[in-house]
């Protein structure tokens, strides 16, 4: 009997030693911290990285005005040089080069103007495609296609 109190006082002695040695250890309330940190810094790193990505939408915007507003102001000058001038030569006019090739910057459709629709992904009727036949859209088809009403 008095071996069977001895192992037991053993154990829990193993079990009161490792639970001092737990709490008291600085390893332990180290990782602790260094893991509060951890979570901290990658808190940061989350709003930092949406900050930026706010940050570049917004740049984008702002860009892409300034390129429409020099765009309008752009064929503003260039029209008004041809008006005011007329009889000016054509290479005497520092806008005559740029205005054949000049590419207004459209705006994004408003909400309440139509749309283009989008282009369907499929044929009528079967192509023939996967059996090797050579199949043509005929002027009919065409002109099908052509009329079919735009989404408004």
């Amino acid at each position: 009997m008095t071996m069977t109190w001895a192992i037991i006082i053993f154990l829990a002695g193993i079990l009161i030693g490792a639970l001092a040695v737990r709490l008291t250890n600085k390893s332990v309330k180290q990782q602790k911290t260094l893991k509060k940190e951890l979570d901290k810094s990658k808190y940061e790193l989350e709003q930092f990285r949406q900050e930026l990505v706010d940050h570049f939408a917004r740049s984008a915007d702002l860009l892409d005005n300034v390129a429409k507003d020099y765009s309008k102001l752009y064929e503003h000058m260039a029209k008004t040089s041809t008006e005011l001038m007329p009889n000016l030569p054509a290479q005497d006019n520092p806008f005559a080069k740029r205005i054949t090739s000049l590419e207004a910057v459209k705006d994004e459709p408003k909400e309440d103007e139509s749309v283009e629709q989008a282009p369907r992904d499929y044929a009528n009727g079967a192509t023939g495609l996967f059996k090797g036949e050579n199949t043509a859209v005929t002027e009919e088809e065409k002109a099908q296609l052509h009329a079919e009403p735009k989404a408004s």
